[in-house]
């Protein structure tokens, strides 16, 4: 039997891949899991430091699957998803930068948001799609807190019988961020929400929990929501870790908002990955930090900072990390650590990497090195992998107050943006008034 998906909130009823990914998000409000975890047999590890990427992310992603994607078409999607690298470069010691933005929109988002395109078209071209109406064009909805929006716009950019409408918080995405979003045009609609990332999440999460109008708009999300999203982020778990000397067991540092790339991490270390820790690195929006000192979660209002991508009150996938560890607060404090910084440690932490190493690294990635820092004054030998999720020039103003201008190079697929005219329509942060706009 083929890979089956159940909610977080409904264990007990199962759906197929095609109904897990194009609908998105489950009708109770949970979030798709797959029904089993498959461990890597012995064979696989004879082998995973040989292979090329895309053979590596193959091999992860057919047993995930299960049969529920035929090996040729899987192997196709595969290779056109993950064709650019990720690199691990070290900056001293023991502490070692996953480079995860070598892909066409400079962020980690890249490997989930070009793979899910891939496999959303072949389901819908060889399954039909599902409860949509028929001849009703596939709307994909996405809410973005920064890099999000612009990996889902350029994985389905000109991707035909596809609609985009990627939501975002005004004022608080950077300036090249949003000319990512907003200048593609053509099937890409940006909606400039007057609120937070956790109002535009929101607003998606009502569009799908309102049936009618998700099968009238054949609606779809492109958010780690999404299972297809999640899964694509455990290839490079696996890929840092064949980059270190055979037989070191690394600390994952990883800069976290909606926790999808953690989430990824957890599910690569129970297919086999051996992971020593998992850190969990935020800004002041530490909901989950705090929940595995207490046992408490809270959510609350997101508050604004310059690690943007990370400013999320009330992170999706927490719901995932609680399936995965039976809902026992000591299992997930035993696995996860928590640490947050403020915006004035990490400006601090941008101006010393670069002092002491030449490395130039964006405030996602400087708030991963504080918490790597910290954990190694405790544990001095451990190997520490961070996690740098995005390209420095995409957080330009930042990077040019610390380190002066002209310090961060602009790759051209960004500087070329800088011209174009931003195109938004603005909408208020009610459930009401985006979903009028949506039936229309």
């Amino acid at each position: 039997m083929a890979q089956r998906f159940y909610s977080t909130n409904s264990p007990g009823e199962f759906v197929d891949l095609k109904e897990a990914v194009l609908r998105s998000l489950p009708g109770d409000n949970g979030l798709y899991m797959p029904e089993n975890i498959p461990v890597l047999e012995n064979t696989f590890w004879a082998e995973w430091r040989d292979w090329p990427f895309e053979e590596l992310a193959y091999r992860i992603v057919s047993p995930l699957f299960d049969g529920a994607v035929p090996e040729g078409p899987l192997r196709e999607m595969v290779a056109d998803a993950v064709n650019f690298d990720a690199p691990l470069v070290g900056i001293g010691g023991r502490t070692h930068i996953l480079e995860l933005f070598h892909g066409p929109s400079l962020a980690f988002k890249d490997f989930g948001a070009r793979f899910m395109a891939r496999l959303m078209g072949w389901l819908t071209r060889s399954s039909g799609a599902g409860e949509a109406a028929p001849g009703q064009d596939l709307t994909v909805l996405v809410a973005t807190s920064g890099d999000t929006g612009g990996a889902v716009a350029s994985a389905f950019h000109g991707v035909p019988e596809t609609q985009v409408v990627v939501l975002y918080p005004s004022g608080k995405v950077s300036g090249l961020q949003e000319k990512q979003l907003t200048t593609l045009g053509d099937n890409i609609t940006a909606l400039e929400v007057a609120g937070s990332f956790d109002d535009c999440q929101r607003l998606v999460k009502a569009a799908f929990l309102d049936r009618e109008l998700a099968r009238a708009r054949n609606l779809t999300s492109a958010n780690s929501i999404n299972i297809a999203r999640l899964v694509p982020q455990t290839f490079y778990y696996f890929h840092a870790a064949r980059q270190l000397p055979e037989g070191v067991q690394p600390v994952f540092v990883v800069p976290s908002g909606n926790f999808g790339n953690l989430t990824a991490g957890l599910l690569s270390n129970l297919m086999g990955l051996r992971v020593k820790q998992f850190i969990a690195a935020t800004n002041m929006n530490d909901v989950v930090p705090a929940y595995l000192e207490s046992g408490v979660y809270e959510p609350r209002p997101s508050l604004a900072t310059i690690s943007n991508a990370m400013d999320v009150g009330a992170p999706s996938n927490f719901a995932r990390m609680l399936d995965l560890h039976d809902h026992q607060h000591g299992l997930m404090a035993g696995r996860i650590v928590g640490f947050r910084f403020d915006d004035e440690q990490t400006r601090a932490e941008i101006r010393e990497i670069r002092a002491n190493t030449g490395y130039v690294i964006e405030p996602h990635g400087a708030v991963g090195c504080l918490a790597a820092r910290e954990w190694q004054g405790v544990h001095p030998g451990d190997d520490v992998v961070v996690l740098e999720t995005a390209h420095p020039s995409k957080f330009l103003d930042v990077m040019e107050e610390e380190l002066g201008q002209g310090a961060v190079e602009i790759p051209d697929r960004l500087a070329c943006l800088a011209a174009r005219e931003k195109v938004a329509i603005e909408m208020p942060p009610s459930e009401e008034e985006f979903l009028r706009w949506l039936r229309a």
